[in-house]
């Protein structure tokens, strides 16, 4: 894994990658590196205009790239449940999917389906989304989930009593419930993988500070002040390219010897570059809490997994 780079990733000739919020930020750069490495490429995006100028952008760069524009609304379960049919009529095997789209400390607000909008997003939608696609990736030998989360899981708590902060909200509080959701999922499907003895694995990367849009949005409701200069600075200083940025996230899709369970971040205090292989948050292992959100989750989207249906707990790879 040393200095491991998008350059190293292995050929993905014959091998299809679904990759969410892939017309900008991180999820653009994971497209365009595995259109590079002639990965067949699903972009699931939700605005259809910009993500046609993002498939041209990525022709651009790679002329006999393999891509596909799927229509998808994270905040919108009815979306979900038609790009995930639409995308079953067309593909019988997902070898990769990368849940990377999402929002960060926005004001509250709801989705169509009335979630709170970051944990309807962040969360409930890339859960909805992988149930829905669990077909191809059961189909599938080898195929892998990353999920996509960030160092606010180190300040996420997930409170089963106001799950949608309407008696209490804060934009970066609901922001680190989103991202630790993104791993206590991550490590949930994992356990139910390996008891269904399914050939799939489940993995979760962050990018660390990097170049993305999503802090477009969230200096937009910042406010100015202390907030925007820290963020300022930090750009400056720290952050890195959104091509190295989608590193860690590449790794765990492509690379040989990765196991499902494992956690990937930059190697430099957890902000920038190359991948490594370390602990989440604490928190994340809670198998209870895992557990919880889980139920709470196929209840909230009414999408069940049913092939991967609890069963009687047994040893499993995921580990502190």
């Amino acid at each position: 894994m040393e200095k491991w780079t998008a350059e190293h990733m292995p050929d993905q000739n014959g091998r299809t990658a679904l990759v969410t919020g892939s017309n900008s930020g991180l999820g653009y750069e994971c497209a365009l590196a595995l259109a590079r490495k002639n990965a067949q490429v699903v972009m699931a995006i939700r605005n259809v205009q910009k993500g046609e100028e993002a498939h041209r952008n990525i022709l651009a760069e790679v002329p006999n790239a393999r891509l596909e524009i799927l229509p998808l609304d994270l905040g919108n379960l009815e979306s979900v449940r038609q790009a995930a049919a639409t995308f079953l009529e067309q593909h019988a095997h997902l070898h990769i999917l990368i849940n990377n789209a999402g929002i960060m400390a926005i004001p509250r607000q709801e989705t169509k389906d009335g979630f709170e909008t970051q944990f309807g997003v962040n969360h409930l939608g890339h859960f909805a989304l992988t149930g829905l696609l669990l077909p191809a990736l059961l189909n599938t030998p080898g195929a892998r989930v990353v999920n996509v989360t960030s160092t606010a899981q180190y300040m996420g708590n997930i409170p089963f009593d106001d799950l949608m902060g309407k008696q209490s909200y804060g934009r970066w509080s609901a922001y680190g419930q989103s991202k630790l959701a993104n791993v206590l999922f991550t490590f949930e499907l994992q356990r139910r993988l390996e008891r269904a003895n399914a050939r799939v694995i489940s993995v979760v990367a962050h990018p660390g500070f990097a170049e993305s849009n999503l802090r477009s949005t969230t200096n937009a409701h910042s406010g100015g002040g202390l907030e925007q200069v820290i963020f300022n600075v930090a750009d400056r200083l720290i952050a890195q390219p959104g091509s190295q940025g989608a590193w860690p996230m590449l790794y765990a899709a492509t690379a040989p010897g990765v196991q499902g369970g494992e956690h990937y971040e930059p190697h430099f205090l957890k902000t920038r570059g190359y991948p490594v292989k370390n602990p989440a948050v604490k928190r994340a292992y809670d198998e209870q809490v895992a557990a919880r959100l889980w139920q709470v989750s196929e209840e909230l989207t009414g999408v069940q997994y049913g092939a991967l249906a609890a069963a009687p707990a047994q040893s499993s790879s995921v580990m502190a």
